[in-house]
């Protein structure tokens, strides 16, 4: 039976905490969904880019942001490719986060189809989504060093069986969701099922499982950024657990997703503007435009906003179209005018 070994560390009870106060400013943050969109079209691109840079695509992220916008780019056929299949995978994932598939839980057949949209186009039919038959080793993409040799291909279905079954039994209150992840990920590395694409297979599937879990935080967060900025590093913390032990890939892993949520927290509460705007307006959520979260942004950092400021925050808007937005925002009960000249001053209610 499967169990993994891992201690509670100081550093993933810290990593932990940073994790849940930032998650509970990002899903209650009361002018985030002005910008939704825009965070997780962003979140998107980053996660297709650095999940397949850091296995050696070769580009860069605007380029990988124009090919999932259906641009042409120059570049190798193969980089185009995982790039597109990459996009799917990540569509796939919030069709079973909907319950749509498998009864919304990681499950065998979910691994399989995570691989087989992967490798898309890239292995043969008979490798996509099918286990492998042969022997492989795990490589540092960036060394190209041995990191550990995965157990024989014969062993394969049984303990991703046994892998499957130990998470169908486990219960919140057992792991705690992040945790999980973690887990899932390292383990699926480990076991290396299939003959190639296994890293970005593995790292979809652990986003599968915070997403299952209530922890898809808005979708706004990227690990595989956080990976691929150290990849010496990722691959250190993978081989840290080859003895069995997975306390200190745990406490990378943790690590990870504090940092990336801590910075998305940090970017919220600067469009937020103010912590009791939502108890000030009834609880409401509030919708602004991309101008008015910039003249929001303005304010937080300046203090205020005069007349004379407009050109330098918008050279190609007009004065009349900043000053209905700011009327709006006034209306909206956000902001306030002090005095009645062009000498006034807009500011935080």
């Amino acid at each position: 039976m499967y169990s993994p070994k891992f201690s509670i560390t100081n550093k993933i009870l810290k990593n932990i905490g940073n994790i849940e106060a930032s998650r509970e400013v990002i899903i209650n943050a009361p002018l985030v969904p002005a910008y939704e969109k825009k965070f997780r079209e962003e979140a998107i691109v980053r996660t297709v880019h650095h999940g397949t840079h850091i296995e050696g695509n070769e580009l860069n992220i605007t380029e990988a942001s124009q090919v999932l916008k259906g641009q042409p780019i120059v570049g190798r056929d193969r980089d185009i490719q995982e790039v597109i299949n990459y996009r799917n995978v990540i569509n796939y994932l919030d069709f079973v986060a909907k319950g749509e598939v498998s009864g919304g839980k990681v499950t065998g057949a979910v691994i399989k189809k995570i691989h087989a949209l992967t490798v898309e186009k890239l292995l043969p039919d008979n490798q996509c989504g099918h286990f492998r038959k042969s022997q492989v080793v795990v490589k540092n993409s960036v060394t190209g060093e041995i990191t550990f040799r995965p157990p024989a291909a014969i062993e394969v279905p049984y303990q991703i069986e046994e892998f499957v079954d130990w998470l169908k039994g486990l219960s919140k209150e057992e792991v705690h969701p992040v945790l999980k992840a973690g887990i899932i990920h390292y383990e699926l590395v480990r076991i290396h099922p299939f003959i190639d694409g296994n890293g970005r297979m593995a790292r979809a599937t652990a986003t599968l499982a915070l997403f299952l879990e209530n922890y898809d935080i808005k979708k706004f967060f990227s690990l595989e950024e956080y990976f691929d900025h150290d990849a010496a590093r990722y691959y250190e913390a993978l081989k840290s657990a080859s003895a069995g032990d997975l306390s200190k890939w745990l406490e990378y892993f943790t690590e990870g997703l504090a940092i990336e949520l801590t910075r998305i927290k940090e970017k919220v509460q600067r469009l937020s503007v103010d912590i009791h705007l939502k108890e000030k307006l009834g609880g409401k959520q509030v919708f602004l435009s991309e101008r008015q979260i910039a003249v929001m942004e303005y304010i937080q950092r300046v203090g205020y906003l005069q007349n004379p400021s407009f050109a330098e925050l918008f050279p190609k808007i007009s004065e009349d179209t900043i000053l209905r937005d700011l009327h709006d925002l006034m209306k909206k009960g956000i902001i306030k005018k002090e005095g009645k000249t062009k000498a006034s001053r807009y500011i935080l209610r």
